[in-house]
C-alpha cells in the first residue's frame, strides 16, 4: 500500500544505441540526438538524449516497480530543465503527494536528476492503482 510521502529511486543510464532506436521509432531524427559531429558543434558540445526518452523512465518505473503492475497513467506534467546525455548515470527520485483512497488515484511527483543533483526533469503525475492507492 502506497501513502503520502513514501518516496522511489530508481538509478538510469541512457546509451547511444537505445537512443539511436528511440530516433527510429519516433522519426525525431534531429541531428542533435545521432550526430556526434553535428552535436559537437551546438550549445551541448555533445548529443543528448531525446526529452520524452529521457522521461520514459517515469513511465517505465510507474508501471513495472512503483507503484508498478496495474497502473493506469491518468496525466503527467513535465518541465525540461537541463539535457541529458548518453553514458552518464541519472537518477529517477518519486514522491507521493496526495492519495486519494476511494478513487484509488495518487498524485506522483517526479523528477530526474544527474549525478551532481542537479534536476534536468521534473514534474508530476497521476496515476490510478487499485491494489495500491487504497
Amino acid at each position: 500500500m502506497i501513502r503520502i510521502g513514501d518516496t522511489y529511486t530508481h538509478d538510469i543510464r541512457f546509451n547511444q544505441s537505445d537512443v539511436n532506436t528511440f530516433a527510429q521509432i519516433t522519426g525525431d531524427n534531429n541531428p542533435i540526438h545521432i550526430d556526434a559531429d553535428f552535436a559537437a558543434k551546438t550549445i551541448f558540445g555533445k548529443p543528448i538524449v531525446h526529452g520524452f526518452f529521457s522521461a520514459s523512465v517515469f513511465s517505465m518505473v510507474f508501471g513495472t516497480k512503483f507503484p508498478g503492475e496495474g497502473t493506469i497513467y491518468l496525466y503527467q506534467d513535465m518541465k525540461f530543465l537541463a539535457p541529458v546525455f548518453v553514458e552518464q548515470p541519472y537518477k529517477a527520485k518519486f514522491e507521493v503527494l496526495e492519495v486519494n483512497t476511494e478513487k484509488h488515484i495518487g498524485i506522483i511527483k517526479c523528477v530526474l536528476e544527474d549525478e551532481t543533483g542537479k534536476t534536468v526533469i521534473e514534474g508530476s503525475a497521476k496515476l490510478k492503482n487499485n491494489t495500491q492507492f487504497v
